[in-house]
């Protein structure tokens, strides 16, 4: 393995059933399409030995730790709450699992870095380089980018087709403004015949 994979970390954002099925109220148009390039992603990770970190919802189901903006979607009154810990919607879609290795991280807000451990745990095993596939591009993709270059991480990766946002135009205009703050933005072609 490659010295510079070691340091490295795939971040996996939010790619739950809540948010990808058909059906859904939380539905991201096109988090679908996706599900193929984040599997080879993910792929390609393990043949790295990358330090692959699953970034997911998991809320109370009255909404005790929800964002002010979504607390009308959760109470004791509500029968479908979305990403409710313990759901099948608060499940990986089918084609991404967790394996052993891993790093399972739970996340109630926008930033997978904000009230969590999960800087701890990069420092920890010593990476250095993220790079980050998932959705959505403008929220919770935008909101770790962004903090990650606060806390100076020295390369920041995203994926741009295995990220979606609403539409392509949000989600090209986001990505430029990711690119201009220095972080890299590879297609998964490119991404997969880089070199460390």
């Amino acid at each position: 393995m490659e010295e510079k994979w070691k340091t490295t970390a795939l971040l996996v954002i939010d790619m739950q059933k809540d948010f990808i099925l058909p059906n859904k109220f939380q539905l991201l148009p096109g988090g679908q399409a996706i599900i193929p390039n984040v599997i080879k992603a993910v792929e390609i990770a393990r043949q790295r030995g990358i330090f692959i970190v699953w970034v997911v919802r998991e809320h109370d189901p009255i909404g005790r730790d929800v964002e002010l903006y979504r607390l009308h979607l959760y109470g004791k009154d509500k029968e479908t709450t979305p990403v409710k810990k313990g759901s099948v919607g608060a499940e990986l879609v089918d084609g991404l699992e967790i394996q052993e290795g891993d790093f399972k991280l739970v996340k109630t807000r926008f930033s997978s870095f904000f009230g969590t451990n999960l800087h701890s745990v990069l420092q920890r095993v010593g990476i250095d380089s993220l790079v980050v596939t998932g959705i959505q591009t403008p929220n919770c993709v935008r909101a770790t980018v962004f903090e990650a270059v606060e806390l100076d991480y020295p390369s920041i990766s995203i994926i741009t087709d295995a990220t979606t946002a609403f539409t392509s135009e949000i989600h090209a205009a986001n990505l430029l403004d990711m690119k201009n703050i220095g972080v890299a933005t590879p297609t998964l072609k490119q991404w997969c015949e880089s070199s460390p």
